[in-house]
C-alpha cells in the first residue's frame, strides 16, 4: 500500500525559496507519475508539476522556470524546489501518486505561505 507524507512547507518572504518533500512508503514500483498540486483559499486545486517514470515533466505556466520537480529513488522521495516565490504561490501543496491500474494516492498537504 502506497502512502505519501509531505513536508517542508512554511512561511517565506517573496523572492525566497522552499523545497517540499514527499516521502513515499509502500510499493514504489507501482507509481507511474508523481504530481504536485496546490490549492489556495477560494480557488480550485490546480496541478503544479508532474514527473513520470520516464523522466517526462510538465509544469503549470504560472510556475514554469521557478519550480522544479524531481525524485530521489534511493530515498523514495519526490521534491518540489520552489524559487522566486510570490505571494500568489501561497497555498496548501499536495503530492499525488498515480499508480498502475488507475489508482491515485494523495498526501495530506503542507502549507506554504509567501509574504510580501
Amino acid at each position: 500500500q502506497v502512502q505519501l507524507v509531505e513536508s517542508g512547507g512554511g512561511l517565506v518572504q517573496a523572492g525566497g525559496s522552499l523545497r517540499l518533500s514527499c516521502a513515499v512508503s509502500g510499493n514504489i514500483f507501482s507509481i507511474n507519475v508523481m504530481n504536485w498540486y496546490r490549492q489556495a483559499p477560494g480557488k480550485q486545486r490546480e496541478l503544479v508539476a508532474l514527473l513520470a517514470t520516464s523522466g517526462r515533466t510538465n509544469y503549470a505556466d504560472s510556475v514554469k522556470g521557478r519550480f522544479t520537480i524531481s525524485r530521489d529513488n534511493d530515498k523514495n522521495t519526490a521534491y518540489l524546489q520552489m524559487n522566486s516565490l510570490k505571494p500568489e504561490d501561497t497555498a496548501v501543496y499536495y503530492c499525488k501518486a498515480d499508480l498502475s491500474g488507475g489508482r491515485q494516492v494523495w498526501g495530506q498537504g503542507t502549507q506554504v505561505t509567501v509574504s510580501s
